[in-house]
């Protein structure tokens, strides 16, 4: 078995991890991460763990069905986790993992984004629409 070198390894990430390629598992972590559900359930929970219940109140307009599907997927991502605490009723509650945590900042900053510059992109949306007469969605 050869030793490769810390450059050789990074050099071997690099290959194997090239967002841009169609076939890499990357890809669809962005894919994932860039999902408007998941963005949503990151930032909530970003202010501590919190219940299926808690979420979904706090989020609206998630369907029960895209809140169980979204929380599975972050949690199979290994980017949320679930604890079950046995009481009546039993308790579930969702919280980021370490290895969710750091991506908060970024989401942080991309949901304030959104939010500051709305008005900019609705007026960038209606100039776009008017000259090319596209009807808005």
């Amino acid at each position: 078995m050869t030793t490769l070198t810390a450059q050789e390894r990074r050099a071997e990430a690099a290959r194997r991890y090239h967002a841009y390629l169609a076939s890499c598992p990357a890809r669809r972590l962005l894919d994932r991460i860039g999902d408007k559900w998941v963005t949503l359930v990151l930032s909530a929970l970003a202010d501590g763990p919190q219940r299926y219940s808690d979420l979904s109140r706090r989020i609206a307009g998630v369907s029960q069905k895209m809140l169980t599907q979204t929380l599975r997927s972050l949690e199979r991502d290994g980017l949320v986790s679930r604890s079950v605490t046995p009481s009546v009723p039993v308790r579930v509650d969702y919280a980021l993992t370490p290895l969710g945590t750091p991506l908060m900042p970024l989401l942080a900053h991309i949901k304030e984004w959104a939010e500051q510059h709305m008005d900019e992109v609705a007026a960038a949306r209606a100039a776009y629409d008017r000259v090319t007469g596209a009807p808005a969605p």
